[in-house]
């Protein structure tokens, strides 16, 4: 088989319907319209349910929205930790794979939840306030790989923050300047 000898199967490559070309296209008179009626006369929106209450004004109404690029963090809570592994142990990702407290390549966050009275070494993408101190009393050590990022997520507010950072910034170089002019 070559690529000059390939043909597509019978039937598979059909003409367009030429519609509205009179008697002798075989669509004839009413052009497959049938006849009369809001379909024979003008177009219809494919969600027009004919003047009844259309589906999406019939659902309930949730406000605001859902972040589909959201990051959902497995929680661990140090009672599972203080369950799960000895003293001095390392807890990270593999770890927490392999004694079965979260799925493979999932992103987790360790919460302070329970007790922990022991010292680990606690490597973790993410860690609460009352976590990392609860392991640094235990006598374990913390290391956050993806610190949380916090944002101001109103555009005025960012639009007053970076405003604020830009006055910081032109109040230092006015400092500089008089600094260096009475030198």
């Amino acid at each position: 088989m070559d690529q000059h000898t390939l043909r597509q199967a019978d039937g598979a490559k059909r003409p367009s319907k030429r519609v509205g070309r009179g008697q002798g296209s075989g669509t004839g008179t009413y052009s497959g319209r049938g006849r009369k009626g809001q379909k024979a006369r003008g177009s219809v929106r494919p969600q027009f349910e004919g003047g009844q209450m259309p589906l999406v004004r019939r659902l309930g109404h949730k406000r605001g929205f859902r972040n589909f690029a959201r990051t959902e963090f497995q929680s661990v809570n140090l009672s599972q930790l203080n369950e799960r592994f000895e003293a001095g142990a390392r807890v990270d990702a593999d770890t927490l794979v392999a004694v079965r407290l979260i799925g493979a390549g999932e992103p987790f966050k360790v919460l302070a939840r329970g007790e922990l009275d022991r010292a680990l070494t606690v490597v973790a993408p993410r860690l609460s306030q009352a976590a990392t101190d609860a392991i640094v009393v235990a006598g374990g050590s913390f290391e956050e790989l993806v610190p949380a990022e916090h944002r101001v997520r109103n555009r005025v507010h960012r639009r007053k923050e970076a405003a604020a950072a830009a006055e910081l910034a032109r109040r230092g170089q006015r400092a500089e300047s008089a600094g260096s002019a009475d030198a």
